[in-house]
């Protein structure tokens, strides 16, 4: 693997062998001593151009833990905030030996300049660009539904047949982007659940159903519910008439957690704003995966460094 910028060209055989690395790296984490020397002697730098502490300290957890020396830089405060150019700041990356970036970025497409424009030599891994993706968001969602449905017998499998109803503000999200095709890759069948003004406009090329009702979506047991958080800072419109009716019509309340079937899952990607897309009912059950989730991330995050810089490389990649 040179790259991970997107989980849309993310084949499925490639999607289960990341998976099956983060069982491995999930294993080491539940030994006394948690690090690994496999990464010694490289390189991480944290590039965060997009305000983050759940990803950011989730990809530097994962670095450490495999003996990465890791830097983290911060748009803000730094040679950006005055102006200085991707490029400039790829080139310095460069000067410095970077053996991997992990990018966020506000602008959709960000990670995959830096990674075709030939001003770096490093591995770019896509921590999130604009509305566009979040690919190791959308890893470590499956992970965590793959250990849910398979329990210890996860290793291997596909999400086959399972049923995901993602819920919320998708027109904002590259989380749920990101999911829709890993998920669907991986053989899950996919809902968006969603008032029309918070769905993207055109999503015949998208392979989900659509439900504007949560209520109908329930009802339709699925495996696995969603919840996205409503990103009101990027919202310059109205997109609903209030917050209060919006968790009314969609959010996850008390009375529409004991309407799941029996199995069904609740995930968040975080952070949370309790009692407007979720309840903190949903939020604290025993159906909540909330805390899994960010457990997971490290071991997913390590394993796509892993083979970012550990793992065996084709001739082209090299």
């Amino acid at each position: 693997m040179r790259h991970l910028l997107d989980t849309r060209t993310l084949a499925r055989d490639d999607a289960i062998a990341i998976l099956d690395v983060a069982e491995d790296m999930a294993a080491t984490q539940e030994r006394e001593v948690k690090k690994l020397p496999t990464l010694r002697g490289k390189t991480v730098v944290n590039l965060f151009f997009e305000d983050s502490t759940r990803t950011r300290i989730s990809f530097e957890a994962a670095a450490k833990r495999l003996s990465a020396d890791v830097i983290n830089f911060s748009a803000k405060g730094s040679s950006v905030s005055k102006g200085e150019s991707l490029q400039d700041t790829a080139q310095t990356l460069q000067a410095m030996a970077a053996d991997a970036v992990v990018i966020r970025h506000g602008a959709s497409g960000a990670p995959h300049t830096l990674a075709t424009s030939g001003w770096i030599s490093a591995g770019v891994v896509n921590a999130g660009d604009g509305t566009h993706e979040h690919p190791t968001q959308a890893l470590l969602d499956a992970f965590t539904l793959r250990r849910r449905v398979h329990g210890a017998a996860s290793r291997g499998r596909d999400l086959d047949g399972v049923r995901v109803a993602i819920v919320g503000d998708i027109l904002h999200s590259r989380v749920a982007r990101s999911n829709v095709w890993l998920l669907t890759a991986l053989g899950a069948h996919v809902t968006l659940v969603a008032p029309p003004t918070l769905l993207p406009q055109d999503l015949s090329r998208w392979p989900v159903a659509v439900r504007y009702s949560l209520d109908e979506a329930i009802a339709e047991r699925p495996d696995a519910v969603m919840m996205l958080r409503i990103q009101l800072e990027r919202m310059n419109a109205a997109y609903f008439p209030s917050e209060r009716e919006y968790s009314r019509q969609w959010g996850l309340d008390p009375v529409r957690l004991a309407a799941l079937p029996d199995g069904t899952i609740v995930m968040h990607p975080g952070p949370m704003n309790r009692g407007l897309e979720i309840s903190a009912a949903a939020a604290d059950s025993p159906r909540s995966t909330v805390l899994e989730q960010v457990t997971n991330g490290v071991s997913v995050r390590m394993a796509v460094l892993y083979l970012l810089l550990a793992g065996e490389r084709t001739e082209e990649e090299r």
